[in-house]
């Protein structure tokens, strides 16, 4: 006879051999998010103040003739948020792959859930 939780541990390995590396990857960010206190980002909705945490996906710097801003996609395996810097050209440590934290009011942008000059915290690489 086997328990509940031997179940769920057996359920837990199968998904694990069976599931495709971005998946368990995908899991693994969701795990690290809430662990960091952020807020999954597939909740997030238009307006709301968040703290969200994950993994740089892409850097931009986009020059524009009145205002250049820096963006960045971040992912915690659950959705995106573009974090976005207007004015800037270069934050040191703001680059692919690194994790961090953010933390500001969220808007919606081609319909794209962003940040507007967030708050962030760069997390230590590991």
């Amino acid at each position: 006879m086997t328990t509940d939780g031997g179940r769920v541990s057996l359920r837990r390995i199968l998904q694990r051999l069976t599931a495709s590396e971005a998946e368990i990857e995908a899991q693994e960010l969701q795990r690290e998010s809430v662990e960091s206190g952020g807020m999954p980002a597939r909740q997030c909705s238009r307006g709301q103040v968040v703290c969200v945490s994950g993994r740089l996906r892409t850097v931009v710097y986009t020059p524009r003739t009145n205002l250049p801003t820096l963006e960045a996609d971040l992912y915690d395996g659950s959705d995106v948020v573009t974090l976005v810097w207007l004015g800037r050209r270069h934050i040191a440590g703001i680059e692919p792959g690194r994790h961090l934290t953010a933390r500001g009011r969220v808007a919606v942008r081609d319909e794209r859930k962003v940040i507007y000059n967030p708050h962030y915290e760069l997390e230590s690489p590991k």
